[in-house]
């Protein structure tokens, strides 16, 4: 068989392997006319510059500490804010059932604003409250839309997805459960079927923004506020303590 001559890119490949084994045994060949071991590639590593060098231990130390530190009072806030938040939300909510309040101002000890909260109304939809009453609707009214499965030792019943949906989404708009047939134009009150809450009211905080005549943003107040000892009472957990009612470290 006539050997096949190698192509441009083969040829370079071959050549540089073999420069590279060259120079491994040339390498090897030195290294043991003077009497060394051969060269372990951590320690080629090394005398390329490559060696790692232990970080200072104290900004070790300090790293570590940080985190532990802020991942303490990290837990405390995220509790505290919790509890305030699920207090706050049922004080709002009782405030926009007597008054129908739906926005409340944040402000600092001193009065002066750092935010807002807004209440976001729930919604309402259509939804089957009762499978059978609204499946046999549906077998009377739109056989079509109604799907019999035969199943070996038992035969299931139910409306197609695509259906169910058309009708709660119709009635939703509506906002009663109500149903008008395109192709004859009768209105159906649809059984097995409510309006209901598909999602409750919420609350959401909003901060002030930078302006001319106050460049700090609601939430640059609250951390300067909160450096100047003002908001102590908002998380006494986290609260430096005062020359009155700090106390020594026991030994």
């Amino acid at each position: 068989m006539t050997e096949q001559p190698l192509t441009e890119i083969e040829q370079h490949h071959l050549d540089a392997v073999t420069d590279r084994i060259g120079l491994n045994r040339l390498d090897v060949e030195e290294r043991a006319a003077r009497g060394e071991e051969p060269a372990e590639p951590a320690a080629e590593e090394a005398e390329a510059g490559e060696e790692s060098t232990a970080p200072d231990p104290t900004a070790v130390r300090d790293a570590v500490t940080r985190q532990a530190v802020l991942g303490a009072l990290l837990d405390q806030v995220k509790d505290a804010y919790k509890d305030a938040k699920c207090a706050a939300d049922d004080l709002l909510e009782r405030q926009y059932k007597a008054s129908g309040t739906t926005k409340t101002d944040a402000t600092l000890p001193n009065g002066m604003k750092v935010g807002s909260v807004s209440r976001q109304g729930g919604e309402r939809a259509a939804q089957v409250v009762d499978e059978e009453a609204f499946r046999v609707w549906v077998r009377d009214h739109f056989p079509t839309e109604h799907v019999v499965e035969v199943i070996p030792a038992q035969v299931v019943t139910s409306v197609r997805p695509g259906f169910s949906g058309k009708v709660l989404a119709e009635a939703t708009a509506a906002g009663a459960a109500r149903y008008v047939d395109e192709s004859s134009g009768v209105v159906h009150d649809v059984p097995g079927v409510e309006i209901r809450p598909s999602r409750a009211a919420s609350h959401r905080i909003t901060y002030t923004r930078g302006s001319k005549a106050q460049p700090a943003t609601g939430r640059e107040l609250v951390a300067a506020a909160w450096r100047a000892g003002a908001l102590a009472a908002h998380l006494p957990a986290l609260a430096p303590a005062t020359p009155a009612s700090a106390t020594e470290p026991e030994e």
